[in-house]
């Protein structure tokens, strides 16, 4: 499940970074969870020519995000965002006003710092 859940993500940041025909391959293998036969089938290739793409898809997909690394940024911005919601939730009161120590404020203002860079 969770090669599913990479190779999802890898596309949804990177894929039309790929080719129109790429993507239709892609596209049906992983989202539509084609068989190797049923996606040569319809793109009336051999089931090692659809293999052979997806490999390549998932190799350059995947070359992409060690150079250009936006998964990882977008995790990372994810995670502060998380941060300063659970900060907050913590600090509000019956009213629903939000008190935030000198250290939270600072710790709210690095991740902020952090998220914009």
């Amino acid at each position: 499940m969770e090669k599913i859940v990479e190779q999802g993500l890898l596309y949804d940041f990177y894929g039309p970074l790929l080719t129109e025909h790429q993507q239709e391959i892609y596209e049906a293998c992983i989202y539509e969870d084609l068989s190797l036969a049923e996606a040569a089938e319809r793109f009336e290739i051999s089931r090692q020519g659809v293999h052979d793409i997806l490999k390549r898809c998932d190799k350059i997909l995947k070359a992409y995000e060690e150079k250009l690394g936006l998964i990882k940024r977008f995790n990372e911005q994810n995670s502060g965002l998380e941060d300063i919601r659970k900060l907050m939730e913590k600090n509000r009161d019956k009213n629903g006003s939000i008190r935030l120590s000198a250290e939270e404020c600072d710790r709210v203002l690095e991740i902020l710092s952090e998220i914009g860079e």
